[in-house]
């Protein structure tokens, strides 16, 4: 079973209405196994302030598995734009932009680079990609 973000940060930050029913919910369903997305596992990295071994930990530790499938690099490099984008965006120096152009310039950064007409937007979060614009 797959285990969304809102409901680990409800575990995490011990959330008053949520904390408690999302671990126990948690551990009703942990004997089957659990795993998250690539994207919850990106979109969590700030709550850890981008420490992946922190994050790991507590994945760990609540039983909940990585997700399957994606390489730890390109998690990696995802996680850590991700975490750059939301410190950039904390100091009003970033818009709002969503966690797909992350795993883009995740997957981008660990094959050669990305073709793209938003270059502006790929620099500020993967400052080395390889970006060819039309």
């Amino acid at each position: 079973m797959v285990v969304d973000t809102c409901v680990i940060l409800d575990v995490l930050e011990r959330d008053p209405a949520f904390g408690i029913v999302s671990a126990e919910a948690i551990d009703r369903h942990a004997d089957n196994g659990l795993i998250i997305s690539p994207l919850t596992y990106v979109e969590l990295a700030p709550a850890f302030l981008g420490d992946e071994a922190r994050e790991r930990n507590f994945l760990f530790e609540i039983g909940i598995d990585l997700p399957p499938g994606v390489s730890d690099e390109d998690l990696s490099i995802a996680v850590s734009a991700w975490n750059r984008h939301v410190q950039r965006r904390r100091s009003g120096k970033a818009a709002r932009r969503p966690v797909a152009d992350v795993m883009i310039g995740a997957l981008a950064q660990a094959n050669d680079g990305l073709i793209t007409r938003n270059a502006d937007d790929f620099r500020a979060l993967f400052p080395s990609l390889n970006i060819v614009t039309p």
